[in-house]
């Protein structure tokens, strides 16, 4: 039977191209996120290839969560990998001039609703003695930069998280990954410009960004190794890019 996996914020950039190329290998994917047209429009696509189902959700409200993942039909329950992706950047001030609302967005996504989520799974995984957990992070895990400090401590958190998950759940035969990328031509930027398409666009601008694609088959490639095998933890670089603040431009 193909594994069935869940992948949270899919309808758009690393989720949304990994859920493309899973669907292509035929593995049955439980799709989430907050734009009820684009999971629709996903559906419709990828139905066509394997066996898809939509939740319409945000995973910040725990509520919701449980709500969608209780309620989840009978052949749908045994969820075999848990793909955390959902995630954002908001506004790029310093410190002491940011803005709480936008710290608290970053923090309610990136880490408290990985929380949510993997709480939820993490009992029936290991009542199966089974199941995978792959985390998307970020260079900005590793590497804090100015004007981005709450944001890479939400991705240092994660990276935490899975290095304890990954102890916690050694003895369940359970594997945890965590997936760090470091600039990615996406809708992030965007976000984090609140919808500034120019100074969005000159974040990619003289070099060649990891592509949405390149990220989604790493993934892949990590759900597909031999069950002795565990890929704990990959960074992932664009050839022009050497650290978090530093790159190669033409």
């Amino acid at each position: 039977m193909s594994k069935t996996i869940l992948i949270t914020g899919a309808t758009s950039g690393i989720g949304k191209a990994t859920a493309e190329l899973l669907a292509e290998k035929k593995y049955r994917l439980i799709l989430t996120g907050r734009r009820e047209e684009r999971l629709i429009e996903l559906r419709n696509k990828l139905s066509q290839v394997t066996e898809i189902m939509v939740l319409r959700l945000d995973i910040r409200k725990k509520n919701e969560v449980t709500t969608a993942l209780e309620n989840l039909p009978g052949a749908w329950k045994d969820i075999d990998v848990l793909i955390n992706n959902a995630g954002l950047a908001r506004g790029y001030d310093l410190f002491h001039e940011g803005i709480i609302e936008d710290w608290e967005e970053m923090i309610d996504t990136n880490l408290k609703g990985v929380l949510y989520v993997s709480r939820w799974l993490i009992p029936s995984m290991i009542e199966r003695k089974k199941g995978h957990i792959i985390n998307v992070g970020s260079i900005a895990g590793r590497e804090p930069y100015p004007r981005g400090s709450v944001y890479c401590a939400t991705k240092s958190a994660l990276a935490t998280l899975t290095k304890a998950l990954r102890m916690e759940l050694l003895g369940y035969g359970i594997k945890v990954s965590l997936v760090a990328p470091a600039a990615t031509e996406t809708e992030f930027s965007l976000v984090r410009f609140k919808n500034d398409s120019e100074r969005a666009k000159k974040v990619y601008e003289g070099y060649q960004p990891l592509r949405p694609e390149d990220v989604a088959e790493v993934i892949s490639f990590i759900i597909e190794r031999p069950p002795h095998v565990n890929i704990d933890d990959i960074l992932i670089m664009p050839t022009a890019q050497a650290s978090s603040m530093m790159f190669h431009r033409y």
